[in-house]
């Protein structure tokens, strides 16, 4: 049975590159051709996770890993995705293959006031942006076992990165103060993207940010915050990596890992029209 599922699963996989009935590739196409941009090429390899017997058939989890070659004006990049899917068999015949959306909610609590800074004795640093980007770069589909890993692991990624770029450590062991990871243990807003994105601006030591209008201002290893339902609390975070060709971010993220992703999302089952984003640059302290 197992080879079975994996023949079919390989079929469809086909299917999905070559375009067949993919809502997907549609919408990514659609929004880069509002860019001046294309598709030029898709490639896809598929990996079983899971194979089990449920009535009236059979359920396979899987992972689809998606490298899409772009074209825009006179630059290519190779933007990439994994994607969580479920597809029901019955009678060996595939009836259902869908994405598995992310559940974010876990990502939007708690609500901390982070205003402590004043408290703390001045940490200064340099931020390196290019280690940050290459952090992001290394492991954003996969976990540096020197961390925790969370099943929902965009934050937890985002301060790995920042931390990688000489960001300082501050405020252990109150969960609920400054930005940290130590013994098992970590600040919420090391760890959940609504509390990292009330951090950011707020923080007076180490670790700090400043709010700007949009997109186009920010620079290789700034952040990303969006709040995918619009209610003001935040449930995702992204780190820029790049840029298209209009200057406009591409970021690497974890939870759907992706890389040189375009920053708005909105290719994203995430996404809906309420969605608001921050923009955060990453200020020195010296």
């Amino acid at each position: 049975m197992r080879k079975q599922l994996i023949a079919r699963l390989e079929e469809r996989i086909a299917n999905f590159i070559d375009g067949e009935g993919s809502d997907k590739l549609q919408r990514k196409n659609e929004l880069l051709r509002k860019r001046n941009g294309e598709i030029v090429k898709v490639e896809g390899t598929g990996r079983i996770e899971k194979v089990e017997r449920v009535e009236g058939g059979s359920r396979a989890d899987y992972t689809l890993h998606l490298k899409y070659l772009v074209k825009q004006k006179n630059l290519m990049h190779i933007e990439e995705e994994i994607e969580p899917r479920e597809a029901f068999f019955y009678k060996g015949k595939l009836v259902s293959d869908d994405e598995l959306p992310v559940d974010y909610s876990q990502q939007s609590q708690p609500e901390i006031n982070f205003r402590d800074g004043e408290e703390e004795e001045r940490i200064a640093y340099q931020y390196d942006r290019l280690k940050a980007v290459q952090y992001a770069e290394k492991w954003w589909n996969s976990y540096n076992p020197a961390y925790k890993k969370f099943e929902v692991d965009c934050t937890n990624f985002i301060s790995q990165c920042l931390h990688a770029g000489n960001a300082p450590m501050r405020g252990y062991p109150g969960r609920g103060r400054g930005w940290w990871m130590r013994d098992n243990n970590w600040s919420y807003s090391w760890s959940v993207a609504n509390s990292l994105r009330l951090y950011l601006p707020s923080s007076n030591s180490g670790l700090r940010a400043e709010e700007v209008s949009g997109p186009e201002e920010l620079k290789l290893g700034d952040v990303i915050c969006y709040d995918f339902e619009g209610d003001g609390r935040y449930n995702h975070n992204t780190i820029v990596t790049s840029k298209d060709a209009y200057g406009m971010p591409l970021v690497n993220a974890h939870t759907t890992n992706s890389r040189l992703r375009y920053w708005s999302y909105e290719d994203s089952t995430a996404y809906t029209s309420d969605i608001k984003y921050k923009f955060f640059t990453i200020v020195d302290d010296h």
